[in-house]
């Protein structure tokens, strides 16, 4: 499928699902994906001559525990479909894909976009838990201390007040 014909039916796709949704400069999309633990995962689509790239933010460098998320990362590359995690030169963590154009079509773009999202979301509170349990004692402690909300650390209550990350 040519370029410009791959380009007209990813915007046809999106605007039928009313997905929110962006064109970069370049000619490609960024497609904000609504999560439940991870508010929001936004997917780059870099349509090339070739292939289409799929590259979605996860999150930042942990801040320890890096060899486990990393591993635990990598145990759940070998289960997944389309994208698989990966790190930049930083250690931020990523999901990336890519697919020959004459393979994206509408049920590929839904797969590959479903399959961002369910990855992102799913796993965004475990590798929380490992990479950033001092922080997250931290900030439950404080919120305890002024009396804050809880809401959104609710999924780390097990631990949170606790010295140690189970």
């Amino acid at each position: 499928m040519p370029k410009d014909e791959l380009v007209a039916l990813v915007e046809a796709f999106l605007k039928e699902r009313e997905a929110e949704y962006d064109r970069t400069p370049a000619g490609g999309f960024v497609v904000t994906l609504p999560g439940t633990r991870k508010q929001k995962t936004l997917a780059n689509l870099v349509i090339g001559d070739h292939a289409m790239r799929i590259e979605a933010f996860v999150m930042r460098h942990p801040d320890e525990n890096r060899e486990e998320l990393y591993s635990y990362l990598l145990t759940k590359n070998a289960r997944m479909y389309g994208v698989a995690f990966s790190i930049d030169k930083a250690g931020d963590v990523f999901l990336t894909g890519r697919v020959p154009l004459t393979s994206v079509n509408e049920d590929e773009l839904d797969r590959l976009l479903g399959s961002v999202l369910e990855y992102s979301d799913e796993s965004f509170n475990t590798m929380l838990e490992i990479g950033y349990p001092s922080a997250i004692r931290r900030e439950w402690a404080w919120r305890v201390k002024r009396g804050e909300s809880l809401a959104n650390l609710e999924a780390f209550s097990e631990w949170a007040a606790g010295p140690e990350r189970p």
